[in-house]
């Protein structure tokens, strides 16, 4: 596939007016929301400076457990951009841990991928109930990883995930490589296909929404319409929305608000 431009098809914000503005704009949400929250902050779950969730807590006893991820191809941002994102699960009664990892190149994609198990891992022991993982671009592919068959979560884990979701995720790691940011991520073909959800078996009996944006580049519906396939093939519990009218940036706004039909496809029994 040497005639496609990899570099343009992961070229998120050259697509979307007013690209510049959204971290100021996340940050500054995540903020205020922080500032009214319940939220027990830098909880740490291993010993890289990085290795810290934030836990924002609904009023009452916690239905369960969600987990969000976040994006930035592994290489940039941390949980505090984040943290209006867990509005909407928490006004629902769920408990919202929201994990920083370790960036590339400091760190592996492996290395990053065994980090976020031990976040859940570590957050799982602080609420009791079901688990919900949902991440974003980046985060959605290692959400995603949390449920392949070589999965790092222990069994009385994995028999406690209710639903993942996957929002503008990557799947499929092997064109990365095509990319200058592959300096970086250190990716090689050995590596792409061990990282990439699509290639691998799914654990089976946890349901799986994969959730992607109609104004994302071609590439990322691309990626979501792979793993569906993929992972469909192997009988997995998986179902595909392409939200309208919604691009790369604003595809995970509507994870705020308790009604949103993003929010409810996260909580559904």
């Amino acid at each position: 596939m040497s005639w496609i431009d990899w570099e343009d098809a992961f070229a998120n914000g050259r697509y979307i007016a007013g690209a510049a503005d959204y971290p100021d704009r996340w940050a500054g949400a995540a903020r205020g929301f922080r500032a009214r929250a319940r939220a027990r902050e830098d909880i740490a779950y291993g010993t890289n400076p990085r290795a810290r969730y934030d836990l924002i807590l609904p009023d009452g006893a916690a239905r369960g457990l969600v987990v969000f991820v976040h994006g930035g191809y592994w290489l940039q941002f941390d949980k505090s951009f984040w943290s209006h994102l867990a509005a909407g699960a928490v006004a629902c009664g769920w408990a919202v841990a929201l994990p920083s990892y370790p960036l590339v190149p400091e760190a592996s994609l492996p290395e990053i991928t065994a980090q976020i198990a031990r976040a859940v891992t570590h957050a799982a022991g602080q609420i009791a109930g079901p688990i919900r993982l949902v991440g974003h671009s980046a985060g959605g592919h290692l959400v995603t990883r949390m449920i392949c068959a070589d999965s790092a979560l222990a069994p009385c884990l994995r028999a406690r995930l209710a639903r993942v979701v996957s929002i503008s995720g990557l799947h499929d790691l092997r064109p990365l490589q095509s990319t200058a940011m592959n300096a970086q991520l250190g990716l090689t073909a050995e590596s792409a296909l061990q990282e990439s959800p699509a290639l691998q078996a799914p654990l089976l009996g946890v349901p799986v929404t994969v959730w992607v944006g109609a104004q994302e580049r071609p590439e990322f519906l691309r990626q979501a319409a792979l793993l569906r396939e993929a992972w469909a093939r192997h009988d997995a519990d998986i179902a595909l929305v392409v939200a309208p009218e919604r691009h790369h940036f604003d595809v995970i706004a509507d994870l705020s608000a308790a009604g949103s039909a993003l929010t409810q496809a996260l909580l559904t029994p």
